[in-house]
């Protein structure tokens, strides 16, 4: 069954007084791209996270968003008491100014360069992988469910497309030999009118010549059987049960179909004709339209 490229998912979860959250989005794209937004002290898993949606996402514009706080007791930054001890000795030193009836404000102090330290964390990233990377999957499964979704739209819509192209093939292949015997019975008529003043009858075998000649000139016949056996192929395609990515090769088949419409249209010089390949012309456009979506 064929699968949209557009979807969401998400995922969170809080383990150690950490919490984790992720979003996925992916929209229409002619290969895989993938933009991963991490925070600065998780970088590190940026391929890692890339690779992991490569697997299970085949084409795609991909944005993967990470969101991290920590609020254990060990994210907590450390005092530096002697860049304290340098500031208050510094504001000591300031001549003019009643120490005694100064008020310091803790709050003000901490904010200061240098005050508080935060230790590198060297496990961040090895316990950060071990819960981003399931919470990852997690998100992609609801990705893709949501792709199966639309893609079953999608499957309902370009079947109802093929049909509608297939019934106006239908009438245009019904008309071939009306367009023919309309063709004989107008060049008799002119042929008659011509030869009218010379007296002349107007001989059957040079009138079948001609309608042969126009015949062959407008037989579409090849032409309407490569556009039936591209509308089978692409039902067939679009059946298929397999998950495998067919968006371009659906592509391909219907820039096909119009190759072959503009040659029954340009071959077959007719009304009723010239409207039902307005009609087909315009299936398949929307057919392009809506391919550009599929995975």
């Amino acid at each position: 069954m064929i699968r949209s490229m557009t979807g969401f998912g998400g995922a969170s979860t809080q383990v150690d007084g950490a919490h984790y959250a992720l979003e996925i989005r992916t929209l229409n794209n002619r290969y895989f791209k993938a933009q991963v937004r991490l925070p600065d002290e998780l970088q590190g898993l940026e391929a890692e996270l890339e690779a992991a949606m490569s697997r299970r996402i085949n084409r795609g514009s991909v944005v993967l968003a990470v969101r991290f706080s920590d609020t254990s007791a060990e994210a907590a930054a450390r005092i530096n008491p002697a860049v304290i001890e340098r500031y208050l000795e510094q504001m000591h030193a300031v001549k003019g100014v009643d120490h005694g009836s100064t008020h310091i404000d803790i709050g003000s102090l901490l904010a200061l360069p240098g005050v508080l330290m935060t230790d590198p964390d060297e496990g961040r990233i090895e316990r950060s992988r071990d819960v981003l990377l399931p919470l990852l999957s997690e998100a992609i499964d609801k990705l893709v469910a949501m792709r199966d979704r639309e893609g079953e739209v999608l499957h309902v819509e370009l079947h109802r497309h093929c049909r509608l192209i297939a019934d106006h093939l239908e009438v245009v292949i019904e008309c071939v030999p009306r367009i023919i015997e309309q063709y004989q019975q107008k060049l008799h008529q002119r042929m008659k009118t011509l030869l009218a003043d010379t007296g002349a009858a107007v001989r059957e075998e040079d009138l079948l010549r001609e309608v042969a000649v126009f015949a062959e000139r407008s037989d579409i016949a090849e032409e309407v059987a490569r556009l039936q056996g591209h509308l089978e192929q692409f039902a067939q395609i679009i059946d298929s049960p397999t998950a495998e990515p067919t968006g371009r090769t659906l592509d391909f088949i219907a820039q096909e179909m119009l190759r072959e419409a503009n040659t029954i249209g340009s071959k077959c010089l007719d009304v009723e004709v010239s409207r039902r390949i307005v009609e087909i012309k315009g299936g398949i456009d929307r057919i392009k339209e809506q391919v550009q979506n599929v995975e």
